[in-house]
């Protein structure tokens, strides 16, 4: 309701105020759009992926450290009375860069994969290229993302607040280089499934809404 809804309606009504009949946004236009989009997403959706983080971190914590939020909505009044409004917005910076490299990477690299696909093979725009295109987008939107995420989960799950640069460096010391794409499988069987249905979905409303107003499809 927040982070996608935000990050969906803003591209898309970039993208229409940028094309017309006779030209479409080049690939460099759509992940600028995609990334303006997805900053004020992540910005939208901050509040909620705190929370999000939080509760699922719970239960792997100590008995006396775990917060137990009953549930979304105690989760949100505790967090400002507890820990002030500020709370709302721990890791939004490095949030909204994963959602720009997410947006960019899922909404953009997915046009231009339909675009190649109706251009370069004998596809139609239907189910089979909505289908491979957002299949691709979901395995380059994991890959891209995943350092971020890393960075994402443990700043949002830290109990205490730590520098940007200081969580870096300790966890290269610790894992080396090897921990920019730790959980990429989970990650991608999330976002892989996610990718496609969201996508397909689209395309379906998208189609039906064209139909309903009498738009060329």
């Amino acid at each position: 309701l927040t982070y996608s809804t935000t990050r969906f309606g803003v591209y898309e009504e970039l993208k229409e105020l940028f094309s017309s009949s006779l030209s479409q946004p080049s690939f460099p236009t759509l992940v600028a759009m995609a990334s303006t989009s997805g900053l004020l997403g992540g910005i939208a959706g901050n509040p909620a992926d705190v929370l999000n983080v939080r509760m699922q971190h719970d239960a792997a914590l100590p008995a006396g450290e775990r917060r137990n939020y009953k549930h979304a909505i105690d989760g949100l009044v505790r967090m400002t009375r507890e820990e002030g409004w500020r709370s709302l917005w721990r890791g939004v910076w490095p949030n909204s860069m994963r959602a720009v490299l997410m947006t960019a990477s899922q909404l953009a690299s997915y046009d231009a994969f339909k675009r190649s696909l109706l251009t370069h093979t004998a596809l139609e725009d239907g189910l089979t290229t909505h289908f491979t295109a957002s299949f691709l987008a979901g395995f380059v939107a994991t890959t891209i993302c995943s350092p971020v995420d890393v960075v994402k989960t443990r700043i949002m799950s830290a109990h205490t607040q730590q520098g940007l640069l200081t969580l870096l460096a300790s966890i290269y010391r610790k894992e080396g280089w090897s921990w920019m794409f730790r959980g990429w499988v989970p990650s991608f069987i999330r976002l892989g499934p996610h990718t496609i249905a969201t996508f397909m979905f689209l395309e379906q409303h998208k189609k039906i809404y064209r139909h309903w107003k009498g738009l060329p499809e």
